[in-house]
């Protein structure tokens, strides 16, 4: 039977994030309040929060959550690779998509990465441009800047 969702918003350095929690497992971390559900701090978004507290104080570089990937088939595979860049690290879309043997499937690994749900903790911030540029990002570039300048700095 599928539990109801449950959602609580915490303050940090990049602004409000909401989290998520549907059957045991995270399912979002959001800039944004665009999940309907019941808003109830529960013991796993609390250490959900936790981990995402001791990342940005630059004492985290990994995380260790049961996570529910919620999409296409293809969008799981890049969000797996996604979660396989090392902190500290980028990757151009195009690496991401010969990761999972596409190598022609750059913009479908942008549209895929535009899908994440889990922000930060499926690190998506870390898929930058060929060119070394950044590009796109939901809670914005200068968040994506931070997210960055943060774990080169730790």
């Amino acid at each position: 039977m599928t539990q109801i969702l449950k959602k609580y918003f915490y303050d940090t350095p990049v602004g409000r994030l909401g989290i998520a929690e549907k059957d045991g497992k995270i399912s979002q971390v959001s800039f944004f309040d665009t999940v309907k559900g019941e808003l109830l701090e529960t013991p796993l978004i609390k250490e959900a929060y936790r981990q995402l507290d001791e990342y940005f104080k630059g004492k985290r570089k990994s995380f260790d959550l049961p996570l529910l990937l919620d999409g296409t088939e293809f969008q799981i595979k890049v969000w797996k690779v996604l979660m396989t860049i090392d902190y500290g690290k980028t990757a151009s879309y195009g690496d991401v998509a010969k990761l999972i043997g596409s190598p022609k499937a750059s913009r479908a690994v942008g549209s895929a990465n535009n899908k994440n749900k889990i922000a930060i903790i499926i690190p998506c911030h870390r898929v930058i441009g060929s060119n070394g540029t950044l590009t796109g990002y939901a809670g914005g570039l200068e968040i994506k800047q931070y997210l960055l300048d943060l774990e080169q700095n730790s």
